[in-house]
């Protein structure tokens, strides 16, 4: 009974192989990858699809079939009726008849119909006898479902096999092929970022050493940074710095690049973050309760209010916020401090201000085009009580816009949270860079943008994510993906 069960198993894993390899054949990418990876493994089924071509029984019955089609004289008749029809097309249009040129025209065009007229009856031979040509993928299929071709190829294969349980998850390939979309969209970042700054009008080495610098101290200051270089020695050395989390020193400061951003990011983050729950605690009761209750004192008040929330610049309502709460009542501190839990409220408010409001607005919208949808008054007419109504069906069902909208805002204020950073004074990834681009500090503007680029493309992952959890139907795609 255990060996049965062990052997029903194997068979089962084996088959899954089969089936994942062929599918993935068919996606040139996912192909490349997978001859890549199982380069190994793919050298011997190569080896042994060649062997079974030359042994193959469809070879041997194709060169059956055009024996006994030559010796029924079927190329003979082929080729009287293509000479006769040259010779009568040459007559009709009074053309001198030109017998090496006939006899070759003859021949191609015969060779060509006899070929056709073979391929025809082997495929249909092969159809009976059920004995066709097999494929590459084909070949490895059958070895597939031996497990002592599993078991010796597993170790050589280890990273194609990977790939193919990766694959035949329906939803650690949606992460997966998200994840390699955002390693480009990266890549684009710092492509862009290097090349704008290569061709910044600023000149690092005279802002830093000044009016009085020597053309020999510019020069040196250049060879030191590397400065000199060409373009893409420059990118490149940029680009490998950012993989290897080794940027070297900023051109001010003599600090290390990735170190610092390790420590200015958190705040940033931290900052952001608490922010988001703020926004969402507030936001999304609000605008719930708008659309449930639309065009009424409730509904204008709070969505005007929304609309001034969207309408204040950052810079002046922290400024504001600084006059009268740190200033005039000396309720909080005007900076920021690590070790004051409270110096963190009025940036936390000021940034949050704008992301309520583009949430509860959206947040309204959304829910009021789902409670009219039909699906809506069909769970009323089931009898259930409008709280069940509006939690189980109706916000649910308007939670993929809303969550769209959290994301992006989410990461434009992880990119632009620099001007409440430096309103309250606070020491975040955002100051970092804005103090950094008039010089230009390449690699410190390179590392913060793209490591910014890097945590907003990973949050647009998660948001993607997120979307298979809440709908049910987007679930469902991704399985037939």
């Amino acid at each position: 009974m255990e060996l049965s069960a062990a052997t029903k198993a194997s068979s089962g894993y084996s088959h899954a192989v089969a089936e994942a390899y062929g599918q993935m054949m068919l996606h040139p990418a996912y192909r490349f990858w997978l001859l890549l990876t199982g380069a190994p493994v793919n050298l011997v089924v190569l080896l042994v699809h060649l062997h079974r071509r030359r042994t193959s029984p469809a070879l041997t019955l194709q060169a059956q079939v055009e024996t006994e089609l030559r010796a029924a004289g079927h190329y003979d008749r082929l080729t009287a009726e293509f000479e006769q029809q040259l010779i009568h097309k040459q007559l009709f249009f009074g053309q001198q008849p030109n017998k090496r040129e006939t006899y070759r025209e003859v021949v191609q065009r015969a060779e060509a119909r006899f070929r056709e007229i073979v391929n025809e009856e082997v495929a249909q031979r092969a159809q009976d006898n059920q004995a066709g040509e097999h494929s590459f993928t084909d070949t490895f299929r059958s070895l597939a479902k031996h497990p002592l071709f599993l078991l010796l190829s597993i170790i050589p294969g280890l990273l194609m096999y990977s790939l193919m349980l990766m694959y035949s998850n329906p939803y650690v390939k949606f992460v997966f092929e998200r994840l390699v979309m955002t390693l480009f969209v990266i890549l684009g970042v710092a492509l862009m970022v290097f090349t704008i700054l290569y061709l910044s009008p600023f000149n690092p080495a005279a802002n830093i050493l000044g009016e009085t610098a020597t053309p020999a101290q510019i020069q040196s200051f250049n060879s030191l940074y590397g400065l000199d270089q060409p373009y893409l020695t420059q990118l490149w050395n940029s680009l490998k710095g950012i993989m290897t989390f080794n940027l070297g020193s900023s051109f001010t400061g003599n600090e290390e690049v990735v170190p610092t951003i390790a420590r200015k990011f958190p705040v940033t983050f931290m900052l952001a973050t608490i922010s988001l729950l703020l926004a969402l605690v507030i936001a999304l009761p609000i605008g719930i309760l708008s659309a449930v209750r639309p065009n009424s004192l409730f509904d204008h008040s709070f969505m005007f209010v929304a609309l001034l929330g969207l309408s204040i610049p950052n810079f002046w309502q922290g400024l504001v916020l600084i006059l009268n709460f740190s200033i005039h009542l000396g309720w909080l501190p005007a900076t920021y401090n690590p070790q004051n839990a409270l110096s963190f409220v009025m940036p936390v408010l000021v940034l949050g201000t704008g992301l309520t409001a583009a949430v509860a607005r959206m947040t309204r919208s959304s829910t009021l085009e789902v409670i009219h949808e039909d699906y809506i008054l069909t769970a009323r007419a089931k009898g259930l009580n409008r709280s069940q109504v509006l939690m189980k069906h109706a916000v649910r069902n308007a939670l993929i816009p809303i969550i769209t909208v959290v994301g992006l805002q989410f990461g434009a204020m992880l990119g632009g949270a620099a001007v409440t950073e430096k309103v309250f004074n606070i020491s975040g990834l955002g100051s970092y860079i804005v103090d950094k681009q008039f010089i230009p500090d390449i690699p410190a503007i390179m590392g913060g943008v793209v490591y910014t680029a890097i945590t907003i493309s990973l949050v647009n992952v998660i948001v993607d994510v997120m979307y298979a959890f809440i709908d049910p139907r987007i679930r469902t795609k991704m399985k037939h993906y």
